[in-house]
């Protein structure tokens, strides 16, 4: 596997090919990662695999004509036949006002944040296979558990890289580790599946497969004996491993492209409140260990922590340079980039900051609801803010948490579901996207 400055200086290699062979501009990505899983089921290994991958991108101009491509060929004859091809498809194209690369003077410059991504290590298949022994076999030993999906540990280390014609390169290491179990409860005709897994930077910082296995047993015994729930209006509250889809909705119909297709329910809310003053949500993509930590974006601009809410109100929207160029205004550092095609926008790490009472608290008062801990299907209009998915958990009876329920389905509309969303102060920073438990009243529940 290429070293950072390798993959920099292979992506630089073939933007320089690029422009001998007539492009006016371009810019290249390249991705190499190694990784190793071991797979675990009722004790005995089932599976190990070992994997190296690495592709490179390159995207040229013609003037305001663009064209992408991609392979996995880096010989020096490998990169100018895709330098050629590419400059060839895109004087075929066709003219786009907004094509383009980021504004020079905005191109990161500098020293780059130290975000402390890799620990440089590559652990044995056999620590592995060791991690997910106990993970699974911390999950089985939970009474009540019948069955196994299996354990599972993996580590992947990987690559990025990012060279431009007009001034920028950079490049950066990272290391991932996660264990994970998946087991069942219960007898056949009634039987409950459920899961629990960590995923960290650092081998150091995963949490004890043991916790995370008996996490996962007692997840899937506590889903037996589903009740019923009438269907009606009531408070839903969603678990932590649940909300951040929330975060998620959001931050779709904030990127600068549905702004500038007008196909976002939040088209005319920018500088409005919509939360309650006791929300603010950050996108931190400066968090030290951080799984989306970045010091560049798939554009080369330099990337910023920024409150997306600043207590309940929506600051603006997140940039790449072919929206920005649409909407009139500068890129905002969210460009996210894969080997192929053109960037589109992203966020990095994003966490809603803790409210005031705890979850017990925020339950108080309740007489009937349901405490949401998996969503199913992607029931979301990003231009009507519609929502309604199904989802499964606990009914909330006088405050307290009562027996499980499945096959049941929330709706509402996030722009009254933000609006009325209260946030408990239990925030952990375990994922990606961060949230503590959140209570929303007024949401409909339909049971089948």
């Amino acid at each position: 596997m290429q070293t950072p400055e390798q993959a920099r200086d292979l992506a630089h290699d073939l933007v320089s090919r690029a422009l001998a062979a007539g492009a006016s501009a371009a810019d290249a990505v390249f991705a190499c990662d190694a990784s190793t899983d071991v797979q675990i089921r009722l004790g005995a290994l089932e599976d190990v695999q070992r994997s190296e991958s690495a592709a490179i991108g390159l995207r040229v101009f013609d003037g305001k004509r663009s064209a992408s491509v991609s392979g996995a060929d880096v010989t020096a004859a490998g990169l100018a036949t895709l330098a050629e091809r590419a400059v060839a498809m895109a004087r075929l194209a066709p003219e786009d006002a907004y094509a383009g690369l980021a504004p020079a003077e905005l191109l990161a410059r500098g020293p780059l944040p130290a975000l402390d991504l890799d620990d440089e290590q590559d652990p044995d298949p056999a620590l592995l296979r060791d991690l997910a022994e106990r993970c699974e076999a911390a999950a089985r030993a939970v009474p009540g558990v019948t069955n196994s999906e299996g354990g599972s540990a993996g580590a992947v280390r990987s690559v990025m890289a990012l060279a431009t014609s007009h001034g920028f390169a950079g490049s950066y290491g990272g290391s991932r580790y996660g264990i994970g179990a998946s087991v069942l409860a219960g007898a056949e005709g009634a039987m409950e599946r459920d899961s629990a897994s960590h995923t960290v930077r650092f081998l150091t910082d995963l949490e004890s497969p043991e916790a995370i296995g008996r996490r996962a047993g007692e997840r899937a015994v506590a889903r037996l004996g589903a009740g019923k729930i009438s269907s009606g209006p009531m408070p839903v509250v969603f678990d932590r491993r649940a909300g951040g889809s929330l975060i998620g909705s959001l931050i779709g119909a904030i990127s600068g492209s549905a702004i500038a297709r007008k196909t976002s329910f939040l088209l005319d809310k920018r500088g409005k409140a919509i939360f309650d003053s006791a929300v603010t949500i950050l996108d931190d993509p400066h968090r030290v260990r951080g799984l989306r930590s970045r010091s560049f974006d798939g554009e080369g601009l330099p990337t910023r922590p920024w409150r997306v809410i600043d207590q309940g109100v929506l600051t603006g929207w997140m940039m790449d340079s072919a929206a920005a160029r649409q909407l009139g205004e500068a890129p905002t550092g969210h460009a996210a980039r894969g080997i192929s095609g053109a960037p589109a926008t992203g966020a990095s790490n994003l966490h809603m900051e803790a409210g005031h009472d705890s979850p017990e608290a925020l339950m108080t008062g309740i007489a009937t609801g349901i405490y949401v801990t998996e969503l199913i299907g992607m029931g979301v209009n990003g231009v009507t803010g519609d929502y309604s998915r199904g989802a499964s958990g606990f009914i909330i009876r006088d405050g307290q948490l009562a027996e499980p329920v499945s096959e049941i389905t929330i709706a509402g509309n996030l722009i009254d579901m933000f609006a009325a969303l209260v946030p408990a102060d239990d925030l952990e920073f375990r994922y990606a996207v961060n949230v503590p438990t959140l209570r929303i009243d007024g949401m409909v529940v339909a049971s089948s």
